[in-house]
């Protein structure tokens, strides 16, 4: 079975999280995690971007600990890891959903 590299809890640094959530990008990816099912296929999410663009941020966020990937057949299933952060950095992952639940609502109330 083919699998994804992930970091173990202890290797997950601040840095690299805050790093990976400073694209908007990403923290939209992060904000649909949020509010979806728990495992979400790569196809799932409507990206103004290429596929390869796409599949370079979900990499990214991977990376930096931020979600966990997993094959589903052919499929990517991609879910938060939300344990995980809450336990390294308390509330952090909730600030970066409301946060970006409030920029996108501001951006549609403009057009």
């Amino acid at each position: 079975m083919h699998t994804l590299d992930h970091p173990s809890p202890n290797q997950i640094r601040i840095d690299d999280v805050l790093s990976a959530l400073a694209d908007p990008m990403r923290r939209r990816i992060v904000a649909q995690l949020a509010e979806g099912h728990h495992d979400q296929a790569c196809i799932a999410f409507e990206l103004p971007i290429s596929k390869s663009t796409s599949t370079d941020h979900f990499r990214v966020l991977r990376e930096a600990g931020v979600i966990e990937q997993r094959y589903q057949g052919s499929a990517i299933l991609n879910r938060l890891r939300c344990g995980t952060l809450d336990h390294s950095f308390p509330g952090l992952l909730n600030a970066i959903v409301r946060a970006e639940r409030k920029a996108s609502t501001a951006s549609t109330s403009l057009t």
